[in-house]
């Protein structure tokens, strides 16, 4: 693969995340604050490694002659409580391995904070990175190929459910493997539903949720919104891929050739402005998933990773469905995986597996996806006794599940190009917010991605995408 300059990683790793200035609701794609735990808020702000380091620490230390392996993870809330426990667990079960779990704010700013530990030379030894993020590391060649240690430590990387680790999979190496793995899910208001005779289930078509809507707008509740859709700080550009792709459109093909202004997307588009500026059924909203457990909206898309905060915290009974179709069916992954950085000491990177082999055991994945509603990213867990339980006796938790094989990887729009994901999302709020045109909008936002995809272009076609 062409190498890049060590200037131009920084301004494709770095200044590119850093400009996205999340604040506290925002995780990678897989889930937001509050209501679901995924992140938590800026850990201790972006000033590299040393600076995490230092503030990010906490709980017992390593004991002599334990292998310290430093763990720059991604979630806070209730989700960071099962990591917690997992991380806890771990140390506590044998005596050469010691994981030093450094929270680090959401995903974009785990990368963000990662770009700069990378420029300063002083990296974590094992950090999380969403669907996007590891990505952009991939390019420059930061992070360490995993096939020889995972076969070191024994752990068969074909447990894994083959669409999850294929994402992680470049030039046939492993480089990310699955760990907090997700899909949207459709989520309703099932109270309301009942309330407003609908069917208990979630509306087939975009088409057919309009219609819901209008029959929920009859139950005069003034402070009711149908549909709630989010932000461009909330992810709203990993939600809109699937309708691109339900009616018919991309908003980019495996070269990166920028397809957004295209007729499919500009109808999918034009589709959300109607709903929301037309029919006065749907809104933006910050945080959706908050909004939804406050009974503000009856419907909403959010990650299948915040599925266990918002039944924790919804006053009312909730459904689950897969995403609605239009001409077809489209649902992208996201969430987070696992990473080493090719910097890390060669000792600590086995040592790193071994937790990674420890995370991988069946009853932890059944409790990560229990505790998160993450999807159980190994076949082993999928078929235990304890996952298949929580399927039978929470089906909201098997939806994902059921969908992943509908699924597909993102375009290469959003996972290659530098703000790729906020320039989306922002034409996206133009939309939503002021009305705009969609075909004005996503013109423009075709001419951005197509400038910042430039210095990328090339480094995406050896890495095989092509």
């Amino acid at each position: 693969m062409g190498q890049i300059t060590r200037r131009k990683f920084i301004s494709l790793s770095g200044s590119a995340l850093g400009i996205l200035a999340l604040a506290a609701c925002g995780s990678g794609s897989g889930g937001t604050s509050g209501t679901s735990g995924t992140s938590g808020g800026n850990a201790g702000g972006t000033g590299g490694a040393a600076t995490a380091r230092a503030t990010q620490s906490a709980g017992p230390a390593a004991q002599a002659g334990q292998k310290q392996v430093t763990f720059w993870s991604s979630w806070g809330g209730k989700n960071g409580e099962a990591l917690t426990k997992l991380v806890t667990d771990f140390n506590a079960a044998q005596k050469e391995v010691f994981i030093d779990n450094q929270y680090q704010g959401t995903y974009d700013e785990t990368a963000q904070k990662l770009a700069a530990a990378i420029a300063a030379r002083q990296v974590p030894d094992m950090v999380s990175l969403s669907e996007v993020t590891w990505n952009k590391f991939s390019i420059n060649k930061t992070l360490q190929p995993l096939d020889d240690l995972l076969k070191k430590s024994s752990v068969d990387p074909t447990d894994y459910v083959e669409s999850l680790i294929a994402e992680g999979t470049r030039q046939g190496k492993i480089w990310w493997v699955p760990f907090a793995r997700s899909t949207p899910l459709f989520y309703y208001n099932r109270t309301l539903f009942k309330e407003a005779g609908l069917p208990d289930r979630a509306p087939k078509t975009w088409d057919e949720l309009r219609t819901w809507g209008l029959e929920l707008q009859k139950l005069n509740k003034p402070d009711l919104k149908a549909y709630a859709f989010t932000n461009a700080k909330n992810f709203n550009a990993w939600h809109f891929q699937g309708n691109v792709w339900q009616w018919g459109g991309n908003y980019s093909d495996k070269n990166l050739e920028i397809k957004i202004d295209q007729p499919p997307a500009v109808a999918a588009g034009e589709w959300l402005r109607k709903f929301v500026h037309e029919d006065k059924l749907g809104y933006m909203a910050p945080d959706q998933s908050l909004d939804f457990s406050n009974g503000l909206c009856a419907m909403t898309q959010q990650s299948t990773g915040s599925l266990g905060s918002i039944l924790a915290t919804a006053k009312f009974d909730i459904g689950t469905g897969m995403l609605p179709e239009q001409q077809k069916f489209g649902c992208p992954t996201g969430g987070a995986g696992l990473a080493l950085l090719a910097a890390a000491p060669d000792d600590r990177k086995q040592a790193a597996i071994e937790f990674i082999k420890f995370l991988n055991k069946p009853e932890n994945v059944a409790f990560w996806s229990k505790q998160t509603g993450y999807m159980p990213a190994t076949k082993s867990a999928r078929e235990a006794p304890e996952m298949q339980q929580q399927f039978t006796a929470n089906p909201n938790y098997k939806v994902a599940v059921d969908q992943l094989p509908k699924t597909q990887p993102q375009d290469t729009a959003r996972l290659f190009v530098p703000n790729g994901d906020q320039t989306i999302g922002t034409g996206l709020e133009r939309i939503l917010v002021n009305n705009e045109s969609t075909e004005t909008v996503f013109k423009a936002v075709a001419e951005q991605l197509k400038r910042d995809a430039q210095d990328v272009k090339d480094q995406v076609k050896d890495l095989g995408l092509s």
